[in-house]
């Protein structure tokens, strides 16, 4: 009876700490986080945006086993159960919006860096490729022989 009843409290608290995660997730996705507080300057409001991306994963489980005691040959049984999870958000900046007296425009953020790494990455694809290519006409072996 008291294994029942730790088993069902153990199941109870995973279940509560898997709904506070689950709230904690959800209100990263809430719209004010993507919008940003509006910024006045003169007669022009800027609002900035960004994504949000969330990834939870979570499992609980229980079981039963019975073993026998070293001491005696009674049989003991006994109960476990356990949890766990993670989880990961991620932001960052995608757009300012800007109003002013000549209308509305979005006004997307470029990360230079980005841009900058898949253009080397790319190019180092283009001249690996070339790189084979110029092996296999010479007579050379390529990596397949």
């Amino acid at each position: 009876m008291t294994e029942e009843m730790n088993t069902e409290q153990s199941t109870e608290a995973g279940l509560e700490m898997f709904q506070d995660t689950m709230e904690e997730f959800l209100a990263a996705a809430d719209v004010r986080v993507v919008y940003g507080e509006p910024i006045q300057h003169d007669d022009t409001i800027i609002i900035p945006t960004a994504e949000v991306l969330c990834g939870l994963g979570f499992g609980v489980g229980s079981g039963r086993g019975s073993d026998t005691e070293e001491d005696s040959n009674k049989p003991a049984s006994g109960s476990a159960s356990g949890g766990g999870g993670g989880g990961r958000i991620l932001s960052r900046p995608v757009a300012v919006v800007v109003a002013s007296p000549e209308g509305v425009r979005v006004e997307p953020v470029v990360d230079i860096t980005k841009i900058a790494l898949a253009g080397l990455t790319a190019l180092g694809f283009m001249v690996g490729m070339m790189f084979r290519m110029s092996n296999r006409h010479h007579g050379l072996p390529s990596i397949e022989e």
